[in-house]
């Protein structure tokens, strides 16, 4: 009885002395969540915590971002400097071109200025840097060597001067005196040391005596004890066949006038032409110069060559037996009130234009220019089914079919390649229809439909879509560089944009060359090639 009374007063006591289950033991494994004061305090842990974390990625990311800010500063202080450096520089050389008449090249550095103060003091500078001054005995070789270059000189201005175009494109021609088609009466010393071998000659001296010869040194003798047609035959009487390289002749060539040939390719006056080249054979001249019109020849239909009156000028000429240069003139002639005969692009072309004026060259204001046609079109297929590139070259290739036994003959010796106004390859931007007079910058013609284009495929390569513009600050055709934003100086001719818009601008024009003289090349196979190059700058 006590024991079962002590068990009743006490019901879980077997309860708790029992182990615990494996209940009672995940329930008590898992972590109360705190409250009270308890749950605020660790509330309060875990937002620092967290403002912690924040505060440290915020100072990173200041301290990368003002890193990259000082980067950029010091590149703008880099630039700075640098424009401050070229600056000071064209100061220099513009003061020294200015005052002290020193013949710097127009983009001349720190190198060419050393050079020439070096020489203003006396010293010699070679082209690749070598500078030394001269011996008493090499400076009076070199002071006669002075003397003789002006005696030559004199020589050859007392014939007339000749003048004939390059056979190459860019290569200008070495012009001697004429005095030099004479047996040598010079030679080098050679106790002299090489450097100054290109510099210091001596007259020959007397077999019989250590005097000079004067009776043989070029200097004292009389010009008129030679006479100009005796010098010709010896020249001539080499075998230089058109190649006159490294002699002193200079072929002679005259341009025929533009009118002896009409619009319908038609000779004019044959008897008053045959008169004119009878005279100019008796001037002794080597050639005449004959422009081939594509305004002409293919004037009225597309792909209709009509050459019958250059075949019939090509034969008087042929009576004469003298060389001919012609002119492949892919541009317009005659519209600035000169008085001569006005030959214009081919009439197909002109049609084609009155329904697309962007075939031509376009000024900032919408002003087109139908001088010849825009380089945009030089592969867009625009005449009729047919790229500008593709016109010219089947011009330039029924030419070369139609007169193949001149060639054969050797009669055509040269062909100059028509590339832009004028037949030269520039823009036209200093164009008197559109009001320009000298000395007015001009305008870039830059502004038809397919340059637009090309500008904008440009820019966008470049990363910049908002450069496929031309420049609004860039003055009118009468404009002086100062006056502009654009060419004044630190203008934006040198800015970023400035200099990516003038590269676009100039290889556009140098692109147009490449693809017509290569079409050229091929065309007229082992015939040299003669082009016009101007040097405008816009």
């Amino acid at each position: 009885m006590n024991t079962i009374e002590n068990i009743d007063e006490n019901p879980n006591q077997e309860l708790l002395t029992q182990p615990p289950t494996q209940t009672q033991n995940q329930t008590q494994s898992h972590s109360r969540r705190p409250r009270g004061f308890a749950a605020t305090a660790a509330a309060a842990a875990a937002a620092a915590a967290a403002a912690n974390n924040n505060s440290n990625n915020n100072n990173n990311n200041a301290s990368s971002g003002k890193g990259k800010k000082e980067r950029e500063k010091e590149k703008e202080r880099t630039k700075l400097r640098e424009r401050h450096r070229r600056a000071i520089t064209s100061r220099m050389l513009a003061g020294l071109r200015q005052y002290g008449n020193f013949p710097l090249p127009a983009r001349a550095d720190m190198n060419d200025v050393l050079a020439a103060l070096a020489r203003e003091a006396g010293w010699t500078v070679e082209p690749d840097g070598t500078t030394y001054r001269l011996s008493n005995q090499s400076q009076s070789h070199h002071h006669l060597h002075q003397q003789m270059a002006a005696a030559a000189a004199t020589t050859t201005a007392a014939f007339p001067v000749r003048s004939v175009e390059s056979p190459l494109s860019v290569k200008n021609c070495s012009v001697k005196a004429s005095v030099e088609c004479q047996p040598s009466v010079l030679r080098i010393d050679e106790s002299l040391s090489p450097a100054s071998f290109d510099s210091v000659v001596i007259p020959e001296r007397d077999s019989r005596g250590g005097e000079f010869n004067a009776s043989t040194s070029p200097i004292n003798n009389s010009v008129e004890c030679l006479e100009a047609d005796q010098l010709i035959q010896d020249v001539r009487a080499g075998e230089h066949e058109d190649d006159f390289t490294g002699t002193p002749y200079i072929p002679v060539y005259v341009m025929l006038a533009n009118h002896v040939i009409n619009n319908f390719c038609q000779l004019v006056d044959p008897e008053l032409i045959r008169q004119e080249i009878s005279h100019m054979k008796a001037l002794n001249v080597d050639g005449v110069i004959v422009n081939c019109w594509w305004g002409i020849v293919e004037g009225w239909n597309p792909q209709k060559y009509a050459w019958s009156g250059y075949r019939e000028l090509f034969n008087i000429i042929r009576e004469f037996n003298l060389k001919v240069q012609v002119v492949m003139a892919f541009h317009e002639y005659g519209a600035n009130d000169s008085g001569d005969a006005w030959i214009s692009l081919p009439q197909w072309v002109m049609e084609i234009g009155k329904g697309n004026q962007d075939i031509f060259f376009t000024d900032r204001e919408g002003r087109r220019n139908t001088e010849c046609l825009s380089w945009g079109v030089d592969k867009e297929r625009v005449l009729n089914g047919r790229t500008g590139i593709e016109v010219y070259f089947d011009f330039m290739r029924s030419f070369r079919t139609e007169f193949d036994d001149l060639f054969v003959a050797g009669l055509i010796c040269a062909v100059e390649i028509g590339l832009g106004p004028s037949g030269e390859l520039k823009y036209p931007s200093l164009s008197e229809r559109m009001g320009w007079r000298y000395p007015g910058i001009g305008e870039f013609q830059c502004y038809d439909r397919y340059l637009q284009q090309s500008l904008r495929k440009a820019a966008k390569l470049r990363g910049h879509s908002f450069w496929a513009r031309g420049p609004d600050n860039a003055g009118q055709y009468n404009s002086l560089p100062h006056e502009t934003g654009f060419f004044c100086e630190r203008g934006d001719y040198d800015s970023y944009y400035g200099r990516f818009f003038l590269n676009w601008y100039a290889q556009t024009l140098i692109d147009h060359a490449d693809n017509v003289l290569s079409l050229a090349s091929l065309a007229f196979e082992e015939t040299k090639i003669i082009v016009k190059v101007c040097t405008e700058l816009s």
